[in-house]
């Protein structure tokens, strides 16, 4: 196919220019088609190129600042959370303290069939203003033989985070109670 030169190298390469060859025959370089017609440009980035990346690292950081923010808020609000959850659990507590035996002489109920509410602060330790919430306690019965109650407390807060204020929300807590025997 091919035809050797003189000095070793196919003639059609060496005539097409694909192929040249040291004057000492001793090393051959093939250069590609694109580098023999074209010289390689020195110059740096185009401006388009550089808009663009600038507005790809942009976003990277705007989506990345956005998470932390996020997960800000929603650990803000999980604090909140376990706070009023803490507090509903805390007015459940205080309506089973209350004695209640019907068996006895007197007959002793403190704890009644009625709803009451209590309004309290929830404990979360952070700066700023405080964040109240209220308690309703609503007791029930549930049965007269045998003596059965319900207790049921509902905790109402809200999350005031400057403009951007959220709720209200509500952590509630149900439990049966049998009389003292």
């Amino acid at each position: 196919m091919f035809r050797f030169s003189r000095r070793g190298a196919p003639t059609s390469l060496v005539a097409s220019g694909l192929l040249r060859v040291d004057l000492r025959g001793y090393c051959m370089q093939f250069p590609g088609r694109r580098a023999a017609r074209q010289p390689q440009s020195t110059s740096g980035f185009t401006l388009a190129e550089v808009v663009v990346a600038v507005a790809i690292a942009t976003l990277s950081f705007g989506g990345v600042i956005y998470g932390y923010i996020l997960t800000a808020d929603q650990a803000q609000w999980s604090a909140y959370s376990l706070a009023a959850q803490s507090l509903a659990m805390q007015g459940v507590e205080q309506a089973r303290a209350a004695k209640w035996d019907p068996k006895s002489w007197p007959p002793v109920d403190e704890l009644g069939l009625t709803n009451y509410a209590a309004v309290e602060t929830l404990d979360v330790p952070v700066c700023g203003k405080s964040v109240l919430a209220t308690n309703y306690i609503s007791i029930s019965l549930v049965s007269a033989d045998p003596p059965l109650r319900q207790l049921r407390t509902d905790c109402v807060w809200g999350l005031p985070n400057g403009c951007r204020s959220r709720g209200p929300f509500t952590n509630t807590v149900i439990t049966l109670r049998t009389a003292d025997q």
